[in-house]
């Protein structure tokens, strides 16, 4: 009797000594680690109807993350450049390069007409015996608007390609522009209106012959002239590109690019402002 009491003693204190039984019991939980989305097969011809297979499967895609809209203002260059004849403004048309210069104009305006019936279709208004005179004016007030650095109405007169190509290296530099007279009057040489990706990207570019007489005078940062003058007025011929996004309803005719001949002469090189070392001084002298 003494031995089973003593028995059971012994296997209760084995008990109460186990580490096992200070241990949490465990508790299995089922966790589900791949989820299998079976999407439908695209069979669909538009986005209602793939819209209608998703709901049918308990399924919602946000119309955000379906289309993502991409806003292009201007082109990144000229579609066909202009190629100015050679001796422009300085040769006269009777004589026999310049008959040549005419029978050449007259193959690129076959072209011009089918640009110019593409974009009346957009901008009913569009004429080109007067948009020469408003590119002119364009012109104007965009240079007149980059001497005093008004950048947001310099916005609204250059694309978003010329806009850093007019102010690049302007920082630290005071710009004096003024426009004198026309020396003959401004005129359309080449209109393009080509379809790019879709019919719903169209742009037209006009090209635009200005022969004029400015004064331009570049000053550095120290107030010491870097190119032209103030006093003496300068002949200019330019060929300028003008751009419009016709599908877009609040576009409009801006600057977008300069055609510079091959024949044209070289500019005159900047005048740089350079520190110039002087004699090397002992500490007594200093």
């Amino acid at each position: 009797m003494a031995a089973s009491m003593r028995l059971n003693i012994a296997k209760g204190v084995t008990c109460l000594l186990n580490v096992a039984r200070f241990a949490p019991s465990s508790l299995v939980i089922p966790v589900r680690t791949k989820i299998k989305i079976r999407l439908p097969s695209r069979n669909y011809d538009s986005l209602e109807q793939q819209q209608k297979q998703l709901k049918a499967r308990g399924m919602m895609i946000p119309e955000e993350k379906l289309s993502q809209y991409i806003t292009i203002t201007c082109t990144r260059g000229i579609f066909e450049p202009y190629i100015p004849p050679e001796g422009d403004a300085r040769m006269s048309m009777l004589s026999k390069e310049g008959l040549l210069q005419r029978t050449e104009k007259l193959r690129h305006t076959a072209k011009s007409y089918t640009a110019i019936r593409k974009i009346r279709a957009s901008d009913p208004d569009f004429r080109i015996k007067t948009f020469a005179e408003k590119a002119q004016e364009i012109y104007i007030e965009a240079h007149n608007n980059l001497a005093n650095f008004n950048e947001e109405k310099l916005h609204t007169l250059v694309t978003e390609h010329c806009y850093p190509e007019m102010v690049h290296g302007n920082e630290y530099k005071t710009i004096r522009w003024s426009f004198l007279e026309s020396l003959e009057p401004p005129r359309v040489v080449q209109v393009r209106c080509p379809s790019l990706l879709n019919e719903d990207t169209l742009y037209g570019q006009v090209t635009v012959r200005i022969h004029m007489r400015q004064i331009l005078a570049i000053y550095d940062q120290f107030g010491r002239l870097m190119y032209g003058s103030e006093q003496i007025p300068k002949d200019i011929l330019e060929y300028v590109v003008f751009e419009k996004h016709l599908l877009h309803g609040t576009g409009q005719w801006r600057l977008h690019d300069k055609i510079v001949p091959s024949w044209a002469p070289p500019k005159d090189p900047l005048i740089k402002t350079i520190m110039i070392p002087g004699p090397t001084l002992t500490p007594s002298e200093a």
